[in-house]
């Protein structure tokens, strides 16, 4: 009997509706979880059994499990397809897995919700001042700021990705009355919460532009230090950066510099090169950053969003049909 490598928390939370989909699709895989023991392996007999996979939690939450569930599923011979709890595909195992012949779908747009709102929250707390609240009130201080704070409305976005989690950035930022200049491969499409879509190559042109530089783009050789020290130079003093992509999108020491030297009003950072961030980092420090430990896609609802997403490819995998967020 062939078998579906998976986490606990897929079979206890959704356990009914993937023998639903077995029923309706006429196939059935015996459900495989990690053994309990850190130093326990599969046998080969079973690693061979192995043929779909998925994991359902939060990579992070658990580096040993994650560790020696992608050592599993690499060492699966016959592993024909692996669902993924993330957007971002750019740990070298996966493109492993590929190289394998392991066909993957990744979970992007299940946590784009919770993302955007966390992005738009750092840009608020920025914009309305919240730091130098939070400061004021740890000192015990009575500080208004009153009106040195510029509005929101009319101000610009430069959106670096608009894919599911840029979109949902981008159609919160327009409800607060930013204009979104969006930067992207493909052209602007209906659905696109953007006032503007620019190609890459427009990117340093836009720069002068923005406000708001936000960064939802996945990390690739193309997109590895695409803020560098030259791009940031092209910002204005009173423009701020979000980063919910990934840290080696940003040249870290270059920003960080420009921050500590007020060349940038502030940031709010998700993401990080090294991770965790180091405890000596100045980035902890300044009053102009807001940092979170890689947290902006929590959420209660992320599993059922991830599992449902899994189920319904399963059908369509069962079906012959093509699968939703296939990684190319």
């Amino acid at each position: 009997m062939p078998f579906l490598l998976t986490n606990r928390e897929l079979l206890d939370g959704y356990g009914e509706r993937l023998h639903e989909v077995y029923r309706r699709c006429s196939i059935h895989f015996d459900p495989l979880t990690l053994p309990e023991a850190e130093e326990q392996r599969f046998d080969d007999t079973t690693l061979a059994a192995i043929e779909l996979a998925v994991f359902t939690g939060v990579w992070e939450a658990d580096p040993v499990f994650t560790r020696r569930f992608l050592g599993s599923c690499l060492r699966a011979r016959n592993l024909r397809w692996l669902h993924l709890p993330n957007a971002g595909i750019d740990h070298p195992v996966f493109g492993q897995l590929l190289a394998q012949g392991v066909r993957l779908t990744t979970s992007s747009g299940a946590t784009a919700e919770p993302i955007a709102q966390t992005a738009i929250a750092g840009l608020l707390a920025l914009a309305r001042g919240f730091p130098r609240w939070a400061e004021a009130q740890r000192q015990h201080r009575w500080q208004p700021l009153r009106s040195g704070r510029p509005d929101l409305r009319g101000q610009t976005m430069v959106l670096v990705g608009v894919g599911a989690i840029g979109n949902q950035i981008a159609r919160l930022a327009q409800v607060l009355g930013l204009r979104v200049v969006g930067i992207r491969r493909s052209p602007r499409q209906a659905g696109d919460h953007v006032d503007e879509m620019h190609a890459p190559g427009r990117l340093n042109k836009l720069l002068p532009q923005a406000d708001w530089l936000v960064l939802a783009c996945p990390l690739t050789d193309e997109t590895r230090h695409l803020i560098d020290s030259k791009a940031l130079a092209r910002l204005r003093p009173s423009a701020h950066v979000i980063n919910v992509a990934r840290g080696a999108v940003v040249d870290e020491a270059a920003l960080t510099a420009a921050l500590q030297d007020k060349r940038l009003a502030g940031a709010y950072l998700d993401v990080f090169v090294t991770e965790p961030l180091p405890q000596d980092s100045p980035l902890w420090d300044l009053p102009n950053v807001i940092v979170s430990p890689h947290d902006c896609d929590g959420s209660s609802g992320n599993a059922e969003r991830i599992s449902e997403l899994f189920l319904q490819n399963l059908e369509r995998w069962a079906r012959g049909e093509a699968l939703e967020n296939e990684v190319k």
